[in-house]
């Protein structure tokens, strides 16, 4: 989407399979703010949008289908950028190469919209711990339509 209407401040790199293989052109760049969008299955609604760090995806056993675990491309990006955000989106289906679903579709359509706002304000997005016990979001994410 990003890379259709760029927003003004913000550049996109798709990192696919291997987002590690980016890692020396973020280096030269040096962003002040890194976002990172990934599927993450957190046991939430299909298209949940979370703000995860790196203790998150240790603790939490999240999925990945990358060839670096993300605990270490997360700790390299926090070595060469200013702020490193890291955005779970809850896969409806968690089947390798899976078509995207609509409630991908309308998170991700979310997170753009977020930062067409401005540089800042994606730090509504909850975080997984702001997940009641029952596992349902908390009001703020409801309001912020996050689910």
């Amino acid at each position: 989407m990003m890379e259709q209407k760029p927003i003004e401040g913000w550049k996109v790199i798709d990192g696919g399979q291997m987002p590690e293989d980016y890692l020396s052109v973020i280096r030269r760049e040096q962003p002040d703010v890194l976002m990172l969008v990934d599927a993450a299955d957190m046991g939430l609604e299909p298209g949940a949008i979370r703000s995860l760090d790196e203790e998150d995806v240790a603790t939490e056993c999240l999925m990945t289908t990358h060839s670096l675990p993300i605990t270490i491309l997360l700790k390299s990006l926090h070595e060469c950028c200013g702020n490193v955000v890291f955005v779970g989106v809850q896969p409806a289906q968690t089947e390798f190469f899976g078509a995207l679903t609509p409630e991908v579709q309308a998170a991700v359509e979310k997170i753009y919209g977020f930062l067409a706002q401005g540089a800042h304000a994606f730090e509504d997005i909850p975080s997984v711990e702001e997940e009641s016990d029952e596992g349902a979001p908390d009001a703020d994410a409801q309001d912020n339509g996050l689910r």
